[in-house]
């Protein structure tokens, strides 16, 4: 039950991020409407760059060979979400495999696994595994071999099997539910490689196959059932749809904490 306990604090965590990040966007709307008033006479006698070209920089500096830069939360690799991308060209077998890579050996991984190790262990998920450095060590390498195994089916090896395109793409169109029913909706349905919408088999597959192989392997004997498999694989599942939606409104929250810091 570790993979499960894990992933319910992991969505904790992301869900608390885009709360924090809302109600940055909402704390001072007056103030904002405020200087964007008392500064309206200067912007009407400078001349700015009209927005087709900031798009076009922002790009440039977001996105290196259709993998983004970015870090959700300011941390943690975000480096397959495009923003409002469009038409654009397949990832190659090598560069799934060496964004995966990337993403999965990030500095940033190694205290984000630490935490949710520390986590379990204050909880004693998985009573096995015990307590003291001997049982943190042992959960620290579970999750984070948990996490990279499915990163890998995922994003990946079957995304290069069936041709499939393991990129999250942001709808950025229309208000929040319409948004949020977009990203969940990436679950089940994903870009091909050939530009078609497809079912997302590596998602849904690639999370059944590395929870198997989680639960069955290092995992403690008595967590080796059936039952728990199909428990983590929804668990599995269920994380990554929460982190479809706050990969979905991160890009607005950014964008406003680095408005709000100018």
């Amino acid at each position: 039950m570790g993979c499960v306990n894990r992933a319910i604090i992991k969505s904790g965590v992301l869900l608390l991020l885009v709360a924090t990040g809302l109600r940055a966007q909402t704390d001072s709307p007056s103030s904002t409407q405020q200087q964007g008033q008392s500064s309206q006479p200067e912007q009407s006698q400078s001349q700015p760059a009209p927005p087709a070209a900031n798009d076009q920089n922002e790009k440039k500096t977001q996105y290196e060979n259709g993998i983004s830069k970015d870090r959700l939360g300011f941390a943690l690799p975000n480096f397959l979400t495009l923003e409002n991308a469009g038409q654009v060209q397949p990832l190659t077998v090598g560069q799934k495999f060496k964004v995966v890579t990337r993403s999965s050996f990030d500095y940033a991984e190694y205290p984000w696994y630490g935490f949710l190790a520390g986590m379990s262990q204050a909880e004693n998920s998985e009573p096995a595994y015990g307590q003291g450095a001997t049982g943190y060590a042992k959960r620290y390498g579970a999750a984070f071999a948990d996490g990279t195994i499915e990163n890998y089916f995922t994003s990946a090896i079957l995304p290069s099997v069936l041709h499939q395109d393991p990129r999250f793409f942001q709808s950025g169109k229309g208000g929040f539910w319409r948004r949020a029913g977009y990203a969940v909706s990436r679950i089940i349905v994903t870009r091909g490689d050939s530009g078609n919408t497809e079912f997302n088999f590596s998602e849904v597959f690639g999370s059944g196959i590395s929870s198997a192989i989680s639960t069955y392997s290092y995992h403690p004997q008595e967590d080796r059932t059936l039952r728990n498999t199909a428990s983590v694989w929804g668990t599995q599942i269920g994380w990554d749809t929460v982190t479809y939606v706050v990969k979905e409104f991160w890009p607005d929250i950014r964008r406003k904490i680095h408005k709000e810091k100018q």
